[in-house]
């Protein structure tokens, strides 16, 4: 019986071990946070690592954006959007560039307006954040969007 415990003991330090590792590794390929005025966010996302890593982490994070331009099937994810994102009574709460397709951005529960802008074309959406709920979006725009951003 000790024999068993050890085992199982020992089976669930490796699983704890393997896990810590995967978080760290997820952690190690997110990009920094940044902060503007009293909001934290992170953005990126170029890459399969850094992609993968920020949608593992994008549940902690109460607003999700994300950036992409479509032609027909075929959707290129985007950087450099300038995002502006304001609260319900139209004060500015985030301005900044996004460094790849994501943005998440830490802002307490309430109505906000947020517009992305690329390439000189804006597309608005607005979100609900409440508590304990993360809010998406997804802003799509057409290739030649893309095209005159590049």
């Amino acid at each position: 019986m000790r024999t068993l415990i050890h085992k199982i003991t020992a089976a669930g330090a490796l699983g704890a071990m393997l896990m810590s590792g995967a978080i760290a590794q997820a952690a190690s390929t997110l990009p920094p946070v940044q902060k503007v005025g009293s909001v934290e966010y992170l953005s990126g996302g170029i890459g399969l690592d850094e992609s993968r890593a920020i949608e593992s982490a994008s549940h902690q994070w109460p607003l999700i954006l994300e950036f992409a331009a479509k032609d027909g099937q075929h959707a290129d994810y985007l950087a450099n959007v300038q995002v502006r994102v304001r609260d319900a009574k139209g004060h500015d709460t985030l301005e900044a560039t996004s460094d790849g397709p994501f943005l998440l951005a830490n802002l307490p529960p309430g109505r906000y307006s947020v517009d992305a802008t690329v390439g000189g074309k804006t597309l608005y959406e607005n979100v609900v954040i409440k508590q304990h709920q993360p809010a998406k979006a997804v802003f799509v725009w057409a290739a030649d969007a893309h095209r005159s951003a590049s």
